[in-house]
Formats: C-alpha cells, sequence, structure tokens
C-alpha cells in the first residue's frame, strides 16, 4: 500500500519532470529561432551582396559565370541549415527520451517492489501465482529494453542516412555549378 508520502513524492517527482522538460522544449524553440534569425541575417547581407555583383555584370558571359559561382555556396549553406536543425531535434528528442527512459526506470523499479512487497504478503499456495507475476513482469521489462535499443538503433541509422544525404547533395551540387 502506498503511503500519502509516497504518493507526494511521485507527484513531486512528476511536476519536476514536466517542469524539466517545459524548459529542455523551450530551449529547443530558443534555438530554432536563434538559428532561423542567423539564417536570414546571412541570407539578406548575401542578397545584397549579390545584388550588387549582379549590378556590375558587364555582358552574359560574366553572368552565367556569376550565377555558377553562386551555386555552390547555396547548396551548402542549405545543407548546413539542415544539419544544425536536425542537431537541434535530436538533442530536444535525446533530452525527452532520457527522461522518459528515466521515468520507465523508476516505475519499473517501483512495480517491481510492489510484486516483491505483494509476494512476502502473499497468503500460503500462492506461490505459483507470485511466480507468474515475477515473470510477467521480467518479460515486459524485457520487451520495454528491447524497444529502447530498437528505438536507438533506428535513431542512429536515421543519423546516417541524413549524413549521407547531405553529403551526397553537397558533392552533387559541385558538379552542377561547375557545368554553367
Amino acid at each position: 500500500m502506498l503511503t500519502v508520502e509516497q504518493v507526494m513524492a511521485a507527484n513531486k517527482a512528476n511536476i519536476e519532470t514536466l517542469f524539466g522538460l517545459t524548459s529542455k522544449a523551450f530551449e529547443g524553440v530558443e534555438k530554432l529561432v536563434e538559428l532561423n534569425m542567423t539564417a536570414s541575417r546571412a541570407a539578406l547581407a548575401e542578397a545584397s551582396s549579390q545584388a550588387q555583383s549582379i549590378l556590375s555584370v558587364k555582358d552574359a558571359q560574366e553572368l552565367l559565370a556569376l550565377q555558377s559561382a553562386l551555386f555552390q555556396p547555396l547548396a551548402e549553406k542549405t545543407v548546413s541549415y539542415s544539419r544544425h536543425l536536425y542537431d537541434i531535434a535530436s538533442a530536444t528528442n535525446a533530452e525527452f527520451g532520457k527522461a522518459f527512459e528515466d521515468q520507465a526506470a523508476d516505475a519499473q523499479k517501483k512495480f517491481v517492489g510492489l510484486v516483491d512487497n505483494a509476494a512476502k504478503n502473499a497468503p500460503a499456495g500462492s506461490e505459483t501465482a507470485v511466480a507468474v507475476m515475477k515473470s510477467a513482469v521480467a518479460a515486459a521489462n524485457n520487451a520495454l529494453e528491447s524497444i529502447q535499443k530498437s528505438v536507438k538503433q533506428a535513431t542512429e541509422l536515421a543519423e546516417s542516412n541524413f549524413n549521407a544525404v547531405a553529403t551526397n547533395a553537397v558533392s552533387a551540387g559541385k558538379p552542377a555549378a561547375r557545368k554553367r
């Protein structure tokens, strides 16, 4: 049986977790706003510079050369922006995942404690039911660990794929820029 102190401690821990996650979510939003502001400033400055360059072009061949020179940095900046965006999302997601894992581990520990306590106070002859309950708890714990491992592997694979696509995008942009 849970005591009032245990319930109050659990509620306090849940509230602290909620405020911690809310704070992490706001940090992620702040980083995203900062990234967008930085990218917007850079784009505005670059647009101004490019406009000045275009106004100083003397012939069509020079214009084509200028366009070619502008294409590659644009591809690289797009990949860099996407990378930063991905890093912000990954970091925020990792914080939420860690909090979930911590909460799940704590809940598992408490549940195992309740099962053990119930087993100690169980009437004679209920050993089989207690063993079945402990087996079910162990199976659930193993399933949760497997899911957590699968999620981590999927995340690592997604990051690897993202890096490969980003590298290919920049590499593909180089020949296209040279052809013009």
